[in-house]
């Protein structure tokens, strides 16, 4: 048997992550599919987050995301996201993030990366992902865009890079100058509205991105139309709105809590039966999409999927010969 040797650590800039990531989105898309079906089959471990929340701050959190991913993928770590909305109001970014991973033989860390553009990454490769499953192609004659933020504009390049077909976007931010900047360079014919209720108009994909913490969407007479929507920010609908649609999400248990729009219709209604089934559940075809119906996927977000692209961009780094070896990181423990 051969002795177990702690691995060297490694240290992994948003530098580094962006180009790898910046190559290769179809790559990034395959990586989360594969672990969602990694997650599916139960070679996985994801607890559920724990959030870190301020009582003098109560619109601010921390979230630790431990897991364990088999598969191809092997490893174990934790990612621990920061989230504190009034950064924006100073010109620095609302989110931050450290992504440590662990190696399964010996338990040591082999790498801390730089983790909210992996963050970004897999909630848009989640959702472009999911967004093809539920309609279908790659293909949407107009997008509905509310919050013009990081991750409207992840998803925006993962719709690009992956090929989509969209004939155009509506745009809707509380802040409309965002709105403005945001669409001021789309090559596709842009709209801005001044009601979040127009960037369902029309939209056969809606893509929610906001930082709400309570539903601000009620009439379910917006998905009459039965368009595809990406809830990617969980807490905007309200549960009549959630009740009119077929809903998917990535995990049930996980996604069910903590006052997401799935949890405040589970303790309206007294169960989980309005949600059909799983992203992983439509993977292998356990669950269909409804076409008499609108698609609702509101994916909580799992651990396991920071550690598979994690995974993925460590990889592609070391083959490049960057991020920053630290070979006396351990020294004085082992």
């Amino acid at each position: 048997m051969d002795a177990l040797v702690p691995p060297s650590m490694r240290v992994i800039t948003g530098g580094d992550v962006a180009r790898e990531i910046e190559r290769d989105r179809p790559e990034c898309v395959r990586v989360v599919r594969d672990a969602y079906l990694a997650h599916d089959a139960g070679d996985s471990v994801n607890p559920h987050s724990s959030f870190l929340r301020f009582p003098h701050l109560p619109r601010s959190r921390i979230i630790s995301l431990p897991a364990y991913l088999g598969g191809e993928f092997d490893v174990a770590g934790i990612k621990w996201i920061a989230s504190f909305p009034d950064n924006t109001q100073h010109g620095i970014p609302r989110a931050s993030a450290t992504l440590v991973l662990n190696d399964c033989r010996t338990g040591f860390p082999f790498v801390c990366m730089e983790s909210s553009i992996i963050s970004a990454t897999r909630t848009a490769a989640s959702a472009v992902l999911g967004a093809e499953t539920l309609v279908g192609e790659r293909r949407a004659a107009r997008v509905g865009l509310v919050g013009t933020g990081l991750i409207a504009g992840h998803v925006w390049k993962f719709l690009r890079d992956t090929g989509w077909e969209l004939g155009g976007v509506r745009l809707f931010d509380l802040n409309r100058a965002n709105a403005e900047r945001f669409g001021a360079d789309l090559p596709v014919p842009v709209e801005i509205v001044d009601r979040v209720e127009d960037a369902f108009l029309d939209c056969d994909l809606v893509v929610l991105t906001t930082v709400a913490g309570e539903p601000h969407i009620h009439d379910p007479r917006l998905l009459d139309h039965k368009p595809v929507v990406l809830h990617l920010s969980l807490r905007d609908l309200s549960p009549d709105v959630v009740l009119a649609a077929q809903n998917v999400t990535d995990d049930i248990d996980h996604a069910v809590r903590e006052r997401t729009s799935l949890h405040l219709t589970e303790q309206r209604v007294g169960n989980r039966d309005f949600v059909a089934g799983t992203l992983g559940d439509l993977l292998r075809g356990r669950v269909a999409r409804d076409p008499d119906r609108a698609a609702i996927f509101a994916p909580f977000g799992l651990g396991v999927l920071d550690l598979a692209v994690g995974k993925w961009v460590h990889d592609r780094v070391v083959a490049a010969g960057s991020g920053l070896p630290v070979p006396d990181f351990f020294s004085s423990a082992v």
